[in-house]
């Protein structure tokens, strides 16, 4: 796992030698960033459209960091070694938690994909994340942000949607502690940390997550899965829900700023 903090020159060049090193059999294949679960990415047309923007929604720190693991997970699926850029403010860092390279090597990932960028407020993020959507080589995307983020309006979230659709760039933009606003995103989830059943020893099993499509420009929303990751295919899967089961507190809505869904 690469982490930076250069300035926004620095970040522009080192984008600049990665989309020079990419290439189109780095981007996932058929167009769609799919999870691997059949159920799931054909009840979505094939998966998450690639050159489109993708919201994640979460309350709160917990679900925060299930909806982040749920999104790399996702882009590291991308066959080769196109690399994964995640842009972050460092607010969003400290409330979430640094992300832990052995971690993501437990659960099948290669860290060394991985580019880290964190930005001291949400100008600088916006201003990178309008850099990075235009990396053609890149897996994917991330924009983690906490909280409001009155500068991602229609006008800069068209702008981004633009430069990811120009690059053929998957955009997924992880809104923490944030309600959904109007946006030109093709999908939007709300991303809930679900219960995971416990291995022998009591030790933890397989990353779990509830998810609700709240938007698809596609068709229809309103669907909801429970999924978990299965690291030895780098698959996502029906959650399995026999045996023992990790206690986890009641569903929580994703509107905690009391705005109306868009």
């Amino acid at each position: 796992m690469r982490e930076s903090s250069q300035p926004l020159a620095g970040l522009r060049q080192r984008i600049a030698r990665l989309a020079a090193t990419g290439g189109p059999e780095s981007r996932p294949a058929e167009g769609w960033l799919a999870s691997g679960h059949g159920a799931f990415d054909a009840a979505i047309g094939g998966g998450l459209m690639v050159g489109r923007t993708h919201e994640f929604f979460a309350a709160d720190a917990l679900d925060g960091a299930s909806a982040a693991a749920f999104a790399a997970l996702l882009a590291l699926r991308t066959p080769g070694q196109a690399p994964l850029l995640w842009l972050r403010t460092v607010d969003a860092g400290r409330r979430t938690g640094h992300i832990y390279a052995p971690g993501i090597a437990e659960l099948g990932g290669d860290p060394d994909r991985l580019l880290l960028i964190e930005t001291p407020d949400p100008k600088m993020l916006l201003a990178c994340a309008n850099d990075a959507v235009r990396c053609a080589g890149s897996a994917a995307v991330i924009v983690e942000s906490w909280g409001k983020f009155p500068l991602l309006d229609l006008t800069a979230g068209r702008r981004l949607t633009l430069g990811a659709r120009d690059a053929g760039t998957t955009l997924l933009m992880l809104r923490l502690n944030a309600a959904p606003t109007p946006s030109v995103a093709e999908t939007r989830w709300s991303i809930v940390a679900a219960p995971s059943r416990e291995l022998e020893a009591d030790a933890p099993g397989a990353p779990a997550f509830d998810l609700e499509l709240l938007r698809w420009r596609g068709g229809p929303a309103g669907t909801r899965w429970r999924l978990d990751w299965d690291k030895d295919e780098q698959v996502f899967r029906d959650a399995a829900l026999s045996g023992a089961v990790l206690p986890l507190a009641a569903r929580r809505t994703v509107q905690p700023l009391g705005a109306e869904a868009a």
